[in-house]
C-alpha cells in the first residue's frame, strides 16, 4: 500500500477509535484512542503509517487556543483582585495580566492604576508560577532529575573550544541583537535565535552544559526572590495572598488547556503545561531546557503569549474594565 494510503488508514483507525473512547468516557479519548488502535496495528503489521506531514499543524492548534486560553485566565483573576480584593478596576485589570511585567506595570502607571499592587501582582505570579510547575513536574508528572524524559548530564567536556567560542558569541551578540530590534524578551530571545541556528547549520552538536544550566536556574531563582527587597511581609500580605489565589486559578486554567491540547494534538501535556504557564519567557525556557522538554515550542508559545497580552491589553481596558462615566 502507498505511504499516502497507509496515512489514511492509520487516520480512519484513530478517528473510530477516538470515537468509540469517548463514548466509553475514556479520559482524553481522542488521544488515548487513536494511540492504542495503532499501537495494535503496527504490533500486527497492518498496513499504516504516522501523518508525520500533520505534526507542524500542532503548533497551529496550540495557538488557536491560546487566546481563549489567555482570556479566561486573565478574567478570573480580574474577579479575584476586582471581587475579592477590592482593587479599583484599573489595577485590578493590570494585575490580572498574564505576561508582561515590565510593560502591564508602565501601561498600569499610566492608566492611573497602584503602581506597588501592579508590581506585587506580577512579581507573585513569576514566583508561584515557578513554584508551582516544579512541584506540579515533580510530584504530579513524575519529571524529576534523573528520571526519564530530563536531560542527561552534560560535563563541561562535552564541549570543545570552538562549541564554547560559538556559544559565547550567540550570548554576547544575540543579547543587544534583541534589544535593537525590539523583540519582547530581546535579551533571552536574540541569543536564544543565534544559538539555534548555530544548532541546525551544526556548528555546534552539543547542549549546554549542565553545570550551566543548573547555575542559570539559581541565578534565576534568586533575582525572582530579590524582587521583594524593600518590601515588608506586613505591608503587601494581603496583596501576596491575592497574587497566589490569582496564580493558582491563572494554573489551573492551564493545566485544564494543556490536557485539552494534548488531547487534540498528540503533544505531551506537560510540554503543552510549560507553554501555557504565566510565568516569564526566560523562566519557562530555562525550565524546559532543566525538564528535558521541547524548548523552542515552548519559547515560541511565550512570545506569542506575551505579544498577545502587551498588543490586546489596552484596547481590551478601553472596552471592557475602564471606568463609566
Amino acid at each position: 500500500m502507498a505511504a499516502v494510503g497507509r496515512q489514511v488508514l492509520a487516520l480512519a483507525l484513530g478517528a473510530a477509535a477516538g470515537y468509540i473512547a469517548y463514548r466509553a468516557k475514556v479520559p482524553l479519548p481522542w488521544m488515548l484512542g487513536p494511540m492504542l488502535i495503532n499501537t495494535f496495528a503496527a504490533l500486527v503489521r497492518a498496513p499504516v503509517a504516522g501523518p508525520v506531514w500533520a505534526r507542524p499543524y500542532v503548533v497551529t492548534v496550540t495557538l488557536i487556543l491560546m487566546l481563549p486560553f489567555l482570556a479566561v485566565a486573565a478574567g478570573l483573576s480580574f474577579l479575584i483582585y476586582r471581587r475579592i480584593g477590592g482593587y479599583d478596576r484599573v489595577t485590578a485589570f493590570y494585575s490580572a495580566m498574564p505576561g508582561g511585567l515590565n510593560e502591564m506595570l508602565l501601561a498600569g502607571i499610566d492608566a492611573g492604576g497602584h503602581e506597588r499592587r501592579i508590581a506585587v501582582a506580577h512579581a507573585s505570579r513569576i514566583l508561584i508560577v515557578v513554584l508551582f510547575i516544579g512541584l506540579y513536574f515533580g510530584f504530579v508528572l513524575g519529571v524529576r532529575p534523573g528520571a526519564g524524559g530530563v536531560r542527561p548530564w552534560i560535563g563541561l567536556d562535552a564541549l570543545d573550544w570552538l562549541d564554547w567560542v560559538v556559544l559565547a558569541a550567540c550570548a554576547l551578540i544575540g543579547a543587544p541583537l534583541g534589544k535593537a530590534l525590539r523583540v519582547p524578551a530581546g535579551n533571552i530571545l536574540g541569543p536564544m535565535i543565534l544559538s539555534a541556528a548555530a544548532h541546525v547549520f551544526n556548528i555546534v552538536d552539543t547542549a549546554p552544559p549542565t553545570l550551566i544550566v543548573n547555575s542559570a536556574q539559581i541565578v534565576l531563582g534568586t533575582v525572582i526572590g530579590c524582587r521583594f527587597l524593600g518590601s515588608a511581609l506586613r505591608e503587601i500580605g494581603v496583596d501576596m495572598r491575592l497574587g497566589l489565589m490569582s496564580s493558582l486559578s491563572m494554573m489551573t486554567v492551564a493545566v485544564i488547556f494543556a490536557q485539552i491540547t494534548g488531547g487534540l494534538t498528540g503533544t505531551p501535556p506537560s510540554q503543552v503545561f510549560l507553554a501555557y504557564s504565566p510565568g516569564g519567557l526566560t523562566e519557562m525556557s530555562l525550565l524546559a531546557l532543566a525538564m528535558g522538554q521541547e524548548v523552542a515550542y515552548v519559547s515560541v508559545m511565550h512570545i506569542l503569549r506575551i505579544l498577545l497580552v502587551v498588543g490586546i491589553a489596552p484596547s481590551a481596558f478601553r472596552r471592557f474594565a475602564s471606568p463609566g462615566p
